[in-house]
């Protein structure tokens, strides 16, 4: 054989030796939207439509961490993790903030750190951990100790740094290892009303946390103070006071300055590398159905807000909702993704709202990407409220659930129960979307639990396909003088109430229904939607979840998330029947799903490694539920080829 025909057959082989690689090389999931900008998109093809139907379980791992709230606890729990993996490990944390790293093709525990959250007290919301971060230390030399790190926090508020490697607090973070975030927040009158329940979110070499304050309890409750410390050493670099520009707001620490019951961080936020922004979505100042106490205090609330990631400074806002006092916070991750329009490539992100909105803008300048429109809003309600006049509207994508609820829309499964629904319909307060809460009872369409929630939404960047899951049930609110509330909790047991104090109204928050707890609004109360983000359209809708026993897809209220994947797959469980399930991204049709050992109220991930693509899934059920909770970390891949 000529020299000259050898080379070329020695350099297609070596070609075709590279191409198998790369197709056989590990590919992780490093974040918990897998980018830092959140699309939770897996770049994997290995398990597609045709081969999704053959997948089987690979690994479970239970963690034991489980409280429905009965003693020895007080305070339910929920495992709402969305794990990450990195340099061939799986990292995580329970509901009870115990970190652990685990072998991601087996599940075989490797560490696990227990930071010794109190689990046995009664904290203001639930026990969760919903993710952890990951960062490298360039300055260190390979295989040093906390050369990679696993930064976690909280229910109890702390920022903890440990050796990705053993497990092992990292010494020069904080001290040993830990960085308290209570002082300078404000006062806590009981444990739990600061505190944290979302990843961290790395930031160049910055980890960026927010908080979850406890909703509807008082005003002056602690800040919502956004903060970045060192990854190196634990030290804050910066501190973002979400206190009104040239407004006099509120009260404020004494030792900190920062002004108490801001807008705080609760849900996840996302970080563009290339322009150093992070992406904040805002909360709104508690308590929630009051506003005339607020003094612009609400000025960044329900917002999505891009920050420079060095210095914490505003480069831009967006205000979903005026004066919000419906709890109409924005509880999702801002999505960074590359639109494709007319030839151009535009960086964009849309925000996932309780409404069931998508605002989407060009995420350099705020620019919105498709028109916003300001529409009439309800201006009746009790005389003390602040309102604003208008309410920001998209006008692409629709909205995607009901906005509308009358009379003769009332549910029911028999004659009586449709006739008490209407009945109650009939003397609430309503009069479209963003009706204020009155005394009278005001219906919430969507109600405070969207909408979208955290689960967010997920982005095909090839296809141009946005993928949103949405709860439909209507809310009733209604407000009550601060006298009446012993009165009113003894009449309603079961349901929330709050004494918003410092404000002339209590509340009461409920579920429109019959009196026997079924929805007065009929179903889907729970759907999958897919969106071209070209042209704002929405491409498909279908209902997910179904009556137990009776295979029938109603379409059931759902705590959770989807991701996406490279072959055209949409993975999402988050529904309250238990069902894992997979649906094409270009139609929705469903092309298989499997019962989990208990609801799977978490966002999925994918990952290969050994050259297998694997799909990993928290199953633990819903503390706030019906239903079985449980402990599960399950893990699916295609059958091994002999």
């Amino acid at each position: 054989m000529p020299f000259s025909r050898r080379l070329a057959v020695v350099a297609l082989l070596l070609a075709l030796g590279a191409a198998r690689a790369g197709a056989d090389a590990d590919v992780d999931w490093p974040h918990w939207g897998n980018d830092p900008g959140g699309m939770r998109y897996a770049p994997l093809d290995q398990i597609h439509a045709g081969n999704v139907a053959e997948l089987e379980p690979l690994w479970t791992w239970n963690h034991g961490d489980v409280s429905d709230g009965s003693p020895p606890f007080q305070t339910t729990s929920s495992f709402q993790l969305t794990p990450i993996v990195v340099d061939g490990t799986l990292y995580g944390c329970t509901p009870f903030g115990r970190v652990f790293a685990l072998d991601p093709m087996t599940g075989e525990e490797r560490w696990i750190f227990d930071p010794g959250v109190d689990r046995h007290a009664r904290w203001a919301n639930q026990l969760v951990c919903r993710g952890v971060a990951s960062w490298v230390d360039p300055e260190l030399e390979p295989g040093a100790a906390c050369k990679r790190r696993v930064v976690t926090n909280t229910v109890d508020a702390r920022l903890i740094a440990l050796d990705a490697a053993t497990g092992e607090p990292c010494p020069g973070f904080g001290r040993a290892g830990q960085v308290d975030l209570n002082p300078g927040v404000g006062e806590q009158r009981w444990r739990g009303e600061y505190q944290l329940t979302s990843a961290p979110t790395v930031a160049g070499d910055v980890a960026v946390v927010g908080s979850a304050v406890s909703d509807n309890a008082r005003i002056n409750a602690p800040s919502g103070v956004i903060r970045g410390f060192d990854l190196r050493s634990g030290a804050m670099r910066w501190a973002w006071d979400l206190a009104p520009p040239d407004q006099p707001g509120g009260e404020r620490d004494p030792a900190s300055g920062w002004m108490l019951s801001t807008p705080n961080v609760w849900g996840p936020m996302s970080y563009d590398p290339r322009r150093d922004l992070l992406f904040v979505p805002t909360g709104n100042p508690t308590p929630d159905y009051a506003s005339g106490h607020r003094q612009g205090l609400d000025y960044y609330g329900s917002s999505v807000v891009a920050l420079h990631a060095r210095t914490g400074k505003v480069a831009w806002h967006f205000q979903t909702v005026h004066h919000d006092v419906w709890d109409l916070d924005v509880p999702a991750q801002p999505v960074i993704f590359p639109m494709r329009r007319g030839g151009a490539v535009i960086p964009a992100v849309v925000q996932p709202t309780k409404q069931s909105f998508l605002f989407m803008f060009d995420r350099r300048s705020g620019t919105p990407l498709f028109p916003i429109e300001e529409r009439p809003a309800p201006q009746s309600g009790e005389a003390d409220f602040v309102l604003s006049p208008t309410q920001p509207w998209p006008v692409k994508p629709p909205p995607l659930i009901r906005m509308d609820i009358r009379p003769d829309d009332a549910f029911g499964l028999t004659f009586l129960g449709r006739g008490k629904c209407r009945k109650l319909i009939e003397r609430s307060h309503f009069e479209g979307p963003f009706t204020p809460p009155t005394r009278q009872g005001t219906i919430m369409i969507p109600g405070n639990g969207g909408g979208s929630n955290w689960g967010g939404a997920a982005v095909d960047p090839e296809r141009q396909i946005l993928v949103a899951n949405t709860m439909d049930l209507p809310w009733l609110v209604t407000l009550i003088p601060p006298d009446e509330l012993a009165r009113a909790r003894a009449e309603k047991p079961g349901v929330e109430h709050a004494p918003q104090e410092g404000t002339p109204w209590a509340m009461r928050r409920e579920i429109l229904a019959s009196p026997i707890g079924l929805p007065c609004s009929a179903p889907p109360y729970g759907q999958l939607h897919g969106i071209d983000l070209g042209t704002g359209e929405l491409r498909w809708t279908v209902d997910v979840g179904e009556i137990p026993y009776l295979g029938i897809e109603l379409g059931l209220p759902n705590v959770g998330g989807a991701m996406v994947t490279k072959s055209g797959l949409v993975f999402m469980a988050a529904t309250v029947d238990t069902f894992f399930r997979a649906f094409d991204i270009e139609t929705g049709a469903e092309l298989w799903k499997t019962r989990l050992p208990a609801g799977g109220n978490a966002v999925p991930m994918s990952f290969r490694q050994d050259g297998r693509q694997v799909v990993v899934i928290a199953a633990g059920g819903f503390g706030r539920a019906p239903g079985v909770l449980g402990d599960a970390l399950v893990a699916f891949a295609l059958p091994e080829k002999d």
